[in-house]
């Protein structure tokens, strides 16, 4: 089954919401006492446990396991277990990308089946080139795994390079989501976008979507978006997660179960 494919029947049984596993320094010790790695893994196997059956994708936050040292990598690869165990998505946020052969080491280590950090979908950074990007497509696509490519993003020093424009006149951030549906379209992968809830689509150039090529969407809660607003911010007919995380993880451990429940339930169906 394709990423496409068993990311649509998650948002059919599930609903659109993606919960982050970031384990923010700020927050650990919400999550009990303590070394950071124990605080980390602690977090990320309760947010799994907690999503299983109340919401059908997570995305933990790679770079925050990193910060850690190799305990780090070795407790987000028993949470990405965990999620693996109890049939979830799981979008590793790890923003990788390269070229040549250092991508298709990001691939063996987040795509390929059996790797320690087998994600179902990888985010990936662009900007050096979509066709940069073929050997990391590759291997997702034998793997009937994805891509989520970074298009428009809401941190303001993005502006500079993703609103350039074409000589064609599009921005360089829609002439990646063209790219990105293409090969989403040609593969049939379900290769995927991130754009930002709180980003001026039309500013853009990315009014258009296509159920065929989701998008992965931050942004919602401590950054300012609201979760009930998810149809008023993109198009119906588009696949769209919506991502939350420090609103959700916030709640600690004896509130995540119910924070989960309250921003499925503010989601439109």
């Amino acid at each position: 089954m394709t990423f496409l494919a068993r990311l649509t029947a998650s948002v059919a049984a599930h609903g659109p919401l993606c919960v982050g596993i970031d384990p923010h320094p700020g927050l650990l010790d919400a999550w009990g006492g303590g070394a950071p790695v124990a605080q980390a893994e602690r977090l990320g196997r309760a947010v799994v446990a907690a999503a299983a059956g109340r919401a059908g994708v997570v995305k933990p936050q790679v770079a925050l396991f990193e910060a850690l040292g190799s305990p780090g990598i070795a407790a987000l690869e028993r949470v990405l277990a965990d999620a693996r165990d109890a049939g979830l998505v799981v979008i590793a946020d790890a923003k990788r990308g390269d070229i040549g052969s250092t991508n298709l080491g990001y691939g063996a280590a987040w795509l390929a089946p059996g790797s320690p950090l087998e994600a179902d979908a990888l985010t990936v950074s662009p900007y050096l080139g979509v066709g940069a990007l073929d050997g990391l497509f590759d291997a997702a696509e034998r793997a009937d795994k994805a891509l989520i490519v970074l298009a428009a993003t809401s941190n303001p020093e993005a502006a500079a390079v993703q609103l350039a424009r074409l000589p064609d006149g599009r921005t360089i951030a829609a002439a990646v989501a063209d790219a990105v549906a293409e090969r989403s379209a040609s593969s049939g992968a379900g290769h995927g976008l991130v754009i930002g809830a709180t980003v001026d689509r039309a500013a853009f150039g990315l009014g258009a979507m296509d159920a065929s090529t989701p998008v992965l969407a931050p942004g919602f809660g401590a950054q300012g978006a609201r979760l009930e607003d998810l149809r008023a911010l993109f198009p119906d007919d588009a696949l769209v997660l919506a991502s939350a995380s420090r609103s959700i993880l916030q709640a600690g451990p004896d509130g995540i179960a119910a924070a989960i429940d309250a921003a499925a339930a503010a989601l439109p169906r």
